[in-house]
Parts: structure tokens; C-alpha cells; sequence
């Protein structure tokens, strides 16, 4: 994707998403760009008809999720994403790797006080959380990791549910 495509697609999605979250998520997309990343939200708010195929499909665990919130009068206020490197996916020659990419997405969440899917379905890797948790505190973005979640770019609000937000909860 073009970079001009990539920031407009990116400003569509942004407009997705429930406004606090979204200026969270803005955040993240700057310092990822900072870094030299091209950053892509491939998705941000989705119907429950296509959650429930992404449930079927084994794409998800749930059949109600952070994607499917809305607000009032069915506003979408999306409460996740799903973040690519728009390079990386495109296997575009890069300097970076998916691994790089996938530690800086972790700290910059982080900071921002949300939480990616980096350790979904990863305790079945002994050992493998430790060496993503020691990578981010030791700042080696270019550690040799070679196990992550089954969906680390996706980006959800810590401590509350989809549940939640489904009955009217919202983060900050």
C-alpha cells in the first residue's frame, strides 16, 4: 500500500474505534513510524455477523468481542485493532523483522496502558513469555524470539472484558 493510502486507510479505522482508544492507539501508530515501521490497522471495528465467522472459522475464541462494541444509536466504538507492519506483510524488503516489529508493538502498547495478544495461547511454549518480557526489559528489540501468541498484533483495553464493554463498560 502506498504510504498515502496507508494513512488515510489508517485515519478510517482510527474513526473506528471508541475516541480515547483511538487517541491510544494513535499514539502507538506514531512511535512504530518512529522507528521506521509503516504501520496498518488491517482491522478495527467488525460486525457480529463477521465475528461470529471469524468465532467459526477458529480466527477468534469469541463470538462476541472488543471489535464489536458500539455506542450509541450503533455507533462503532471499536475497543481493539489488529496491527500489521504494512512492509513486512507485503514481504516488501525490509531492514526489520517480524520479531523487531512484534517487540516494539509490545513496549509502545504497553506504555499506552493496553495490551497486544503476544501471549495468547503461549504457555503451551515453556519459557517463551520470559524471553519476550526479558527482550522488552533489556530494550533488545532484536532478540532471536521465535514463539509468539496466536495473535500478537491484536490490541485490546487491559483489565475488563469484551463482556464489559458490551454492556456499556468503557476504559479511561
Amino acid at each position: 500500500m502506498h504510504e498515502n493510502q496507508r494513512k488515510k486507510w489508517n485515519a478510517e479505522k482510527l474513526a473506528e474505534l471508541y475516541p480515547p482508544f483511538g487517541d491510544k492507539i494513535g499514539a502507538i501508530l506514531i512511535e512504530l513510524e518512529s522507528f521506521g515501521f509503516r504501520p496498518r490497522i488491517q482491522e478495527a471495528w467488525r460486525s457480529e455477523a463477521d465475528q461470529l465467522k471469524a468465532f467459526n472459522s477458529g480466527h477468534s475464541q469469541l463470538k462476541f468481542g472488543f471489535h464489536n462494541v458500539t455506542g450509541a444509536n450503533g455507533r462503532k466504538e471499536s475497543l481493539a485493532i489488529d496491527l500489521v507492519d504494512d512492509d513486512i506483510i507485503n514481504n516488501r524488503k525490509t531492514k526489520y523483522s517480524s520479531a523487531e516489529f512484534l517487540l516494539r508493538l509490545e513496549a509502545a502498547t504497553r506504555r499506552q496502558g493496553l495490551m497486544t495478544g503476544i501471549s495468547f495461547g503461549l504457555e503451551k511454549f515453556q519459557g517463551a513469555m520470559e524471553l519476550i518480557e526479558a527482550a522488552i526489559s533489556n530494550g533488545d528489540f532484536l532478540a532471536p524470539i521465535k514463539h509468539f501468541g496466536w495473535d500478537p498484533g491484536h490490541i485490546q483495553p487491559r483489565d475488563m472484558t469484551a463482556i464489559d464493554a458490551k454492556k456499556g463498560k468503557r476504559p479511561f
